[in-house]
């Protein structure tokens, strides 16, 4: 569990140290979805959606020590969750991360280092945001593209991972706050930082701590009103704890995260959240799943959501699920909120060149 603290992509790249001294690889995962939900009525459409999703994580290793590393992402809307109620159809494409990493492996200890466009260093779901690692279909609620906790797109800094033993440690300053990421050709852009640290108690369990802190504000937010005060005097900040174990056929994961976004024309906004997610493997070939979570905040309505997941591995290169979420909320009546939905998922290695 130690290896937590690298990137997915990171991960791949000191796996494939041990292969060659250099060379340049492209890995994807590609998924399609169909969906059945009513969310869909509020732009006037049928309950039923598709959806497509490609990531590409190219790899350039120039030698022991030094690589660059990316994801690229283009996907459909409506294809997350998030998306069924509020977005129009088209296609999108985010560069997730693009970064020159510096690694030293020891007896006991590693050291990486990278300079680019970065995942939040907050939290840990991150790690498994690739459909072929997360064994559900969506994802905790306190992460997503549309004013959420944490941004799923990349923020542009450096980072610093160290493992010493047990201990895992990072630190990230990066030019946004990962609950409102803004491009480094965009206005209103303001340093934060984010940290954590996990300790290994055993083998298969871990636990970490986690926090972000810094302005989060710009002038054309939907939340930024007239008389506010400027977005560089009003900081941002989380603390989250997070938890896994494996054992055996059984995998668990658990987070819970504070946030509290500073204003002084309104009241502060404040928002805590946590999920407890298992996954069961009953056959080499099949496997169910389940997350259960929560919000709430002092500006809206709370709300739970409960999802179910069923996978099948018809070969090593592809992973079905089939699913269903029900999400519970004052402001949904009954089961319009649910969701039924299907996921193809395959990876394939596009490209790989090596040498020695």
């Amino acid at each position: 569990m130690k290896q937590a603290i690298f990137i997915f992509c990171c991960l791949q790249t000191a796996i494939r140290a041990q292969e060659a001294t250099s060379g340049f690889e492209v890995r994807a995962t590609a998924s399609e979805s169909a969906s059945y939900t009513h969310q869909l009525a509020a732009q006037n459409e049928g309950p039923l959606t598709g959806g497509f999703r490609a990531v590409l994580y190219p790899t350039w290793k120039l030698n022991d020590h030094w690589a660059v590393s990316g994801a690229i992402q283009t996907h459909s809307t409506p294809y997350f969750f998030e998306e069924f109620s509020t977005q129009h159809y088209g296609v999108k494409t985010d560069v997730l991360q693009a970064n020159l990493s510096y690694s030293r492996f020891w007896n006991g200890g590693s050291v990486v280092v990278r300079l680019g466009e970065l995942p939040s260093a907050f939290g840990s779901f991150l790690l498994r945001y690739d459909d072929a690692v997360n064994p559900l279909i969506d994802m905790p609620m306190a992460y997503g593209y549309y004013y959420k906790g944490v941004s799923n797109l990349g923020l542009f800094g450096s980072q610093a991972d160290l493992t010493l033993g047990k201990l895992d440690m990072r630190a990230q300053f990066v030019n946004a706050s990962p609950a409102n990421r803004r491009s480094i050709f965009d206005r209103d852009q303001y340093g934060n930082w984010a940290g954590g640290a996990g300790y290994t108690i055993r083998q298969g369990f871990r636990v970490g701590v986690s926090a972000y802190r810094g302005p989060y504000l710009h002038r054309n937010y939907a939340f930024y009103f007239p008389g506010e005060a400027k977005p560089r005097d009003l900081p941002g900040s989380a603390f989250g704890v997070d938890v896994q174990w494996g054992r055996g056929p059984w995998n668990v994961y658990g987070e819970w995260q504070r946030f509290q976004m500073d204003y002084r024309a309104i009241p502060t906004f404040k928002e805590h959240t946590g999920y407890a997610e298992g996954r069961w493997v009953l056959h080499p070939r099949w496997y169910i799943a389940s997350r259960v979570g929560y919000l709430r905040a002092n500006a809206f309505a709370g709300r739970q959501v409960y999802e179910f997941v069923g996978g099948f591995r018809p070969n090593r290169h592809q992973l079905a699920k089939i699913g269903y979420q029900i999400e519970q909320c004052p402001n949904i009546r009954g089961t319009l909120g649910n969701i039924l939905s299907l996921q193809l998922v395959t990876t394939f290695r596009a490209i790989s060149i090596a040498r020695d």
